[in-house]
């Protein structure tokens, strides 16, 4: 009964987090009136849940994709398809840990 009312707990906890960031409002519109220029700025809370959720499990998402990447190279060098795979396992994971502001949502600049 234990081990049902733990997983049951663990379970609600996990879709209450991943709830959250439908509820943030992190991102503005920026006053200078360019339609291309947008400023993002995140809230303290979605600073904090980005520091202590999102940040370790991507950094152990581009840990994992580059295992899988490794493991997975040669099928994707018969298909032709090492950089699509590369990009996609670690890259794009990495990319979102190591690039992406604290708390915003979107990674990088905006490059037009």
């Amino acid at each position: 009964m234990k081990l049902f009312r733990s997983t049951a707990a663990a379970l609600a906890l996990t879709t209450g987090l991943l709830a959250l960031p439908a509820y943030a409002d992190v991102a503005q519109q920026n006053t200078s009136g360019d339609p291309f220029y947008t400023v993002e700025a995140p809230k303290a809370y979605s600073m904090i849940a980005d520091v202590v959720i999102a940040r370790p499990f991507l950094i152990a998402a581009t840990v994992i994709g580059a295992g899988v990447f490794v493991v997975t190279l040669p099928f994707s060098a018969a298909s032709g398809s090492i950089g699509e795979a590369g990009h996609a396992l670690v890259v794009e994971p990495g990319k979102e840990a190591f690039v992406r502001c604290l708390g915003c949502t979107t990674s990088g600049y905006k490059k037009n």
